[in-house]
């Protein structure tokens, strides 16, 4: 079996099919139709080419080592489950976006609408495939974020982007609790995969973590899946387009929960907790959506209520847990995608014939509208169960379980529950038909009383999903019945399952009895409701009053948002001194907790005396330290005496024989000085006193306690033993790093991944840099007591002295750069030499002209420099993939160039190189917009002199 197919079957529609629709929406959107039909069949091609081996019990398995010692990894896993999910999630996705074609008006943006469902189907197949929970939840989430999207598709829709992100809070909510629930699993089983998580369900069940993982997990399933007391939001989100709800409800998002269910079924099943949970919190949802769903107005409205409602009934079968019971959930789950596909897509043609989708509006279309009332009428005598169609089998299915697995009064109780959601359901199965194709003449509120069947493309999706549920109602043994049962095997790894036998007659019998309650007690119960037009009256929101989700949720958000502000107004009272006293007592705190288990007493290490250049050292940090203090209301001291700190802790890592950092700390110092003094040229040359005299004592005993505590902390840690792992840096940074200079293998190889995201980190904080100081440049500033601080040309013997550092300073970072990897050095320290170098031909032949010679109009070239070099560590690191090896492993060779001889080098140094390039471009990019004058918006002239 080719294990290569998975990953192309996500990055078909994710990468490709995003990329392709957006180009082809320049053509036509014929072409652009073609174009995302096409990527998603080819989807479809790819699952079913593996169909026949999987679904006779084959698994696919395809992994890539991301970062294995976390146990995170790029796995992949076709088995019969996720087949299944996939086959439905590629076959309706195919349907949709021929629809999608028909129904969305030129004047809306169709690639927009194609791109969109294509990121979504491919997170909906990335988690139908992962074999690895963090894999998944990446997945997840980003199901959540593209149905965001899509829900809130007409931004100008006040309702739609209200649903968005009412939808995108509760299954981001549940995300976060599934997370939770994924982390104590891999504490209980040291893994992520999740193939071999399924085979230590006792050691999970037996463990103490079980019940919170249990709960978290069954939070992210409920919460996606709309199961009760979660389901509001997903009725809310009926404002999207048609195409995208039908896409939502039948065959993707709101099933994702039920596929979580269904994968990891085997850990759950044979807990009592889970049993009850599931079932009970199913057999609820069923009951009480089927209900909500007939007294609904809105089309779309009603089919999402019925929506939750079968939901309910998948998640009570695997709530049940048994085999049988998983095969009518699966068989469900298979029949609800087909029938409720199609209604969705018959609800967008009455609402783009008619003009509404409203049913107090709605009446008499059959007269215009035949062969779409025909396919109507087919699908929905599926949803409510009628004989002959595929719904009636697996509801049939669905009750023969609830009363094998179940006894005594709590079967009783449940038979009850669920023949009266089988009466709900077949009650608002016949509004949707009677309702909107008969009960009288064309009503006279309905738009467009000229309505007329659609074009054939915008039917024939919904007709071919009527003719499988009739099909599949009259032929389930031939049709669906091997997929069921391989299925049910999956997911249950239950591979001794025999099977469930899927036939039209089972014999006169309880759940037949039961079938047949439902449908009589359905038709009885609707046309007593609709005597006299009365069910189009009914509004049970008055009667519900606070107690609907949709105002609960809004009433705890208005709520949390009060309190935040609450907070906010305590905590954030622009006082820069509170902050610090709350940043700097959390911050003691924090360090102290831990070392009170193991007493606060002086340990037993032997104490050594201090060396003179220590205690020299330590009183000219003391002096400088209470020179800052004293002139800390003049800026430009403050920021020179911050230099003259900086150059004496310079001189203690020299003490300490620590050559690289003292060469980082020197060149840090001397730019983040200049990068201060040019800032305060923006602001005023004096502090202002605020303090009072009561608030400076308390700052400074605050001040005296947080230095003291540090003081303490260090000594408390230097006079005890400790386990110190540089040991393995210092044996392995040879052998693995292909370096003698621990330091800078540590940084660039060990951890790279580190490095890579401090220097990401440096480059977002340049761009704030050039957001923030839009418009507040320091040459333009009009503060009289402000500080000028110009660029202007320097005398010509400083020019032509700057002239001689330049060279001089590039072959010195050269230098720097070259011996990094065996020597101080490396590519950060090289990267501010050469700043430094380049602020002095800024001071020396002015801005202008110095950005001129650099060609760095606007500072554009620095930000290039940034981008090229976080690509070049990027591309360093996933270099390291093409060999098999996790992201950014170094690897170092010989070789021999004539002349120079043998060289030692290291894939690490390209990745020396991206730091060098970013380094150079952040900085000279802050110092660029920090002396920038040519776009001051500050009114005035411009002060000369």
């Amino acid at each position: 079996m080719d294990t290569s197919v998975l990953p192309i079957i996500i990055l078909l529609p994710l990468v490709l099919g995003t990329t392709l629709v957006s180009w082809l929406k320049k053509f036509s959107r014929g072409v652009t139709a073609f174009g995302a039909i096409g990527i998603s069949l080819s989807c479809l091609i790819l699952l079913l080419s593996q169909a026949n081996a999987v679904f006779n019990g084959g698994v696919i398995y395809q992994s890539w080592s991301w970062l294995p010692q976390l146990g995170l990894d790029f796995s992949f896993r076709l088995d019969a489950l996720g087949l299944l999910f996939s086959l439905l999630i590629s076959g309706i996705g195919t349907l949709i976006f021929i629809y999608a074609y028909y129904y969305l008006s030129p004047k809306n943006s169709l690639s927009k609408l194609y791109v969109l469902l294509m990121l979504f189907m491919a997170a909906m197949l990335g988690i139908s495939l992962s074999n690895n929970l963090i894999l998944m939840l990446v997945f997840w989430e980003l199901t959540s974020i593209s149905s965001f999207l899509l829900v809130g598709y007409w931004n100008n829709y006040e309702a739609a982007q209200r649903g968005s992100r009412m939808a995108l809070t509760i299954t981001g909510m549940g995300g976060l609790c599934m997370l939770g629930g994924f982390v104590l699993l891999h504490q209980i089983t040291g893994t992520y995969e999740i193939d071999q998580i399924i085979g230590m369900s006792s050691m999970i069940q037996e463990h103490a973590l079980f019940v919170p993982v249990l709960l978290l997990i069954l939070m992210g399933a409920f919460t996606k899946s709309a199961q009760f007391p979660f389901h509001f939001w997903l009725p809310n989100a009926m404002a999207a387009p048609t195409p995208v709800s039908a896409y939502l409800h039948s065959a993707t998002m709101v099933k994702a929960g039920i596929f979580l269910l269904a994968r990891l079924l085997p850990i759950f099943a044979g807990a009592a907790l889970y049993h009850n949970i599931v079932t009970f919190i199913g057999l609820f949802t069923l009951c009480m959506a089927a209900f909500f769903a007939i007294f609904k107005e809105d089309l779309k409205g009603l089919l999402a209520y019925s929506t939750i409602s079968h939901l309910g009934l998948i998640v009570c079968l695997l709530g049940i847990g048994s085999p049988l019971a998983v095969a009518a959930a699966i068989f469900h789950i298979i029949n609800h995608a087909t029938f409720k596909a199609a209604l969705f897509m018959i609800a967008g043609i009455i609402d783009h014939e008619s003009g509404t989708r409203d049913l107090r509006k709605l009446s008499g279309l059959w007269q215009l509208l035949p062969f779409t009332a025909t396919l109507t009428m087919i699908t929905a005598a599926s949803m409510a169960g009628v004989p002959l169609t595929n719904g009636f089998l697996s509801k049939e299915m669905f009750f023969t379980e609830l009363l094998a697995n179940l006894s005594g009064p709590v079967m009783i109780g449940s038979a009850i529950v669920a023949t009266c959601a089988g009466i709900f359901a077949v009650a608002y199965s016949i509004r949707l038909v009677h309702g909107v194709f008969f009960d009288g003449p064309i009503g006279k509120n309905v738009p467009n009383k000229n309505a007329h069947e659609p074009a054939f493309g915008m039917r024939a999706p919904a007709a071919l999903l009527a003719v499988l549920c009739i099909l599949v109602g009259i032929l389930p043994s031939l049709l669906i019945e091997k997929i069921v049962n391989s299925t049910a095997r999956a997911s249950t790894q239950n591979f001794a399952f025999e099977g469930a036998h899927l036939a039209i007659w089972h014999g006169f019998n309880l759940p037949l009895l039961m079938s047949a309650a439902a449908l009589f007690g359905g038709i009885i119960f609707y046309f007593a409701l609709a005597k006299g037009g009365r069910i189009r009256e009914i509004d049970l929101d008055p009667a519900l009053g606070k107690l609907q989700g949709k105002i609960l949720f809004e009433l705890f958000l208005k709520h949390l948002l009060l309190s935040s502000r609450k907070f906010k107004r305590v905590t954030e009272n622009g006082s820069l001194q509170s902050y610090l006293i709350w940043i700097v007592l959390f911050s003691i705190s924090m360090v102290c907790l831990p070392l009170f288990s193991q007493g606060i007493m002086t340990g037993t290490r032997e104490l050594t005396h201090a060396p003179a250049i220590a205690i020299v050292l330590w009183l000219l940090l003391f002096t400088a330290c209470w020179m800052m203090l004293w002139f800390h209301h003049e800026r430009i001291k403050a920021v020179l005496i911050s230099g003259a700190v900086g150059l004496v802790v310079t001189m203690v890592f020299v003490c300490f024989s620590a050559p690289d950092l003292a060469l980082t700390q020197i060149t840090v110092d001397v730019v983040t000085t200049v990068l201060l003094l040019m800032s305060l040229s923006l602001l005023p040359q004096l502090t202002p006193y605020e303090s009072s005299v009561s608030r400076r004592w308390r700052d400074a005993l605050i001040a005296i306690a947080g230095g003291a505590g540090i003081a303490w902390i260090s000594w408390l840690i230097l006079t005890r033993d400790h386990n110190s792992i540089s040991w393995f840096f210092n044996q392995q940074s040879i052998p693995l790093g292909g370096g003698t200079n621990v330091v800078n293998v540590i940084l660039v190889d060990f951890r790279g991944f580190d490095t890579f995201g401090e220097i990401t980190v440096l480059g977002i904080a340049a761009i704030g840099t050039l957001c923030l100081m839009d418009g507040m440049r320091a040459h333009g500033t009009t503060m009289t007591q402000g500080l000028t601080f110009r660029f202007n040309p320097s005398p010509l013997m400083f020019r032509i002295t700057a002239s001689w550092i330049l060279p001089l300073a590039l072959v010195i970072s050269l230098y720097i750069f070259l011996r990094g990897h065996n020597l101080p050095g490396g590519g950060f320290i090289a990267g501010l030499i050469t700043t430094l170098a380049l602020v002095i031909q800024y001071i020396a032949l002015g801005q202008d002209y110095t950005e001129k010679l650099l060609r760095a109009k606007s500072g554009r070239l620095y930000e290039v420099w940034i981008g090229s070099g976080l690509t070049i560590a990027g591309l360093t690191g996933i270099g390291a993939w093409f060999f098999g090896r996790p992201f950014l492993t170094s690897a170092h060779f010989y070789v021999s160039p004539p002349i120079i001889g043998e060289m030692h080098l290291a894939t690490a140094a390209l990745f020396d190189v991206g730091v060098y390039i970013t380094v150079v471009g952040a900085a000279m990019l802050m110092i660029s917009v920090l002396g920038d004058s040519r776009h001051s918006s500050m009114s005035g002239p411009v002060p000369r002199g």
